[in-house]
């Protein structure tokens, strides 16, 4: 394994920290600023926008930059942010770091995954967009339990103190491991990078995104209800759970990241149909707490296999300017979740309960699912057309 993808992982881990671990936190940061609930969320909602934000706008002003020193200048953001996050004296300061740091989430995995394609031979490139996208997995499983617990024990600070070096740690891999030709040349400009949006096939990729990883994590937002409301498991039990939840995305980004390097749509075609099976049984056996524990392990590795095949697809179809269109694709994991979100919140709304967040994502996968059967039927019929206009072409040259 090049020791360049260790260093997109550390980079990769420390953003998912950021992003998650303000979720623990979040009651003793409202206390700190003394602001109520609903304004303490905007770190977190807040967060979310400014990553659809910088992973369009920040890969689209780096397209003319080397992707190296594009990566580089990602991590410099993010320690700023979080640096800005460790000394906020007042909760304005605090929501301006999060959102520095957000600018820098979406196009660090958008170049990242151009780079760490790049590192491999083409049959790997999906196991290569794993380990990057493993940091992400490991900050569920591992960053998340201890950055709460040392932001409980010492301050919520202290957690934000530990994310800095984290990313200082990062910046020193990605100078030092990272080849300064890694993923090829920088693209040809922003009109360049505009032109992979002409494919449909990159339209559809994005679509099938935004639907499949949407629906999975809607359902996720309201876990915690479903868990203790309709499940029976006390709150104290939640943490654990996750835990659980988090090594199945371990599981799943790995598995997802070998079989997609065998076939791209047909990863995908199974994955999404036993997301949207997983999902639906989840629905009707929360109320089982063995069945909903195996049900929420199988939701994250079903739902995270998706995500080396569904960000390799996209680089496929846009391999001769893939940097924006893998930025777009980031943005398009990030939109599906506010979507899959408040569509999940909606139902709740509406009285029917703290299981239906699990039916919209299973609904959600089956329209993803559609996507990709479509993209996958119109690729076949257009790569055979072209072997027919070829053969035919070999045929008018031969000598009569």
């Amino acid at each position: 394994m090049p020791a360049g993808l260790i260093a997109l992982a550390l980079g990769g881990f420390g953003i998912g920290l950021t992003e998650f671990v303000i979720a623990g936190l979040l009651p003793e940061v409202a206390a700190d600023f003394h602001v109520d609930e609903a304004t303490a969320g905007w770190l977190i909602s807040g967060y979310a926008l400014a990553v659809v934000v910088g992973a369009l706008g920040l890969t689209a002003a780096a397209t003319r930059v080397p992707r190296k020193a594009a990566l580089l200048g990602l991590m410099v953001l993010f320690i700023a942010g979080n640096l800005l996050s460790a000394i906020a004296p007042d909760y304005g300061v605090m929501l301006t770091g999060r959102v520095i740091a957000a600018l820098c989430h979406g196009a660090f995995f958008g170049i990242g995954s151009v780079v760490a394609a790049g590192l491999v031979a083409p049959e790997k490139q999906a196991r290569a967009i794993a380990v990057m996208f493993t940091g992400l997995t490991a900050a569920n499983v591992l960053g998340v339990p201890f950055g709460t617990l040392l932001g409980q024990a010492f301050g919520w600070r202290s957690t934000f103190w530990a994310i800095t070096v984290i990313g200082v740690i990062a910046l020193i891999g990605v100078a030092v491991l990272v080849p300064a030709g890694a993923g090829g040349r920088a693209g040809g400009g922003l009109r360049g990078e505009l032109s992979a949006f002409r494919s449909g096939q990159v339209w559809l990729s994005l679509a099938a995104t935004l639907l499949g990883f949407g629906g999975m994590f809607g359902a996720f937002t309201y876990i915690a209800y479903t868990l203790t409301g309709v499940s029976g498991f006390p709150s104290a039990a939640v943490p654990w759970l996750l835990i659980l939840f988090g090594l199945g995305l371990f599981a799943g980004n790995w598995v997802g990241g070998r079989l997609a390097d065998r076939s791209i749509d047909r990863t995908l075609l199974w994955l999404l149909a036993a997301l949207a099976v997983v999902l639906a049984t989840f629905a009707l056996v929360a109320g089982m707490p063995v069945a909903a524990v195996i049900a929420l392990v199988l939701m994250g590795a079903f739902g995270f296999a998706t995500v080396p095949a569904l960000q390799l697809r996209v680089l496929s179809f846009a391999s001769q300017a893939p940097t924006l269109a893998s930025g777009a694709n980031i943005a398009a994991f990030n939109l599906g979740n506010a979507i899959g979100a408040w569509l999940g919140g909606v139902t709740i709304a509406a009285g029917l309960g703290y299981a239906s967040p699990l039916w919209v994502g299973a609904a959600m996968t089956v329209g993803a699912l559609i996507v990709v059967a479509f993209a996958a039927g119109a690729a076949r019929r257009a790569r055979s057309a072209r072997a027919h206009a070829g053969a035919d072409s070999s045929e008018a040259t031969l000598p009569v």
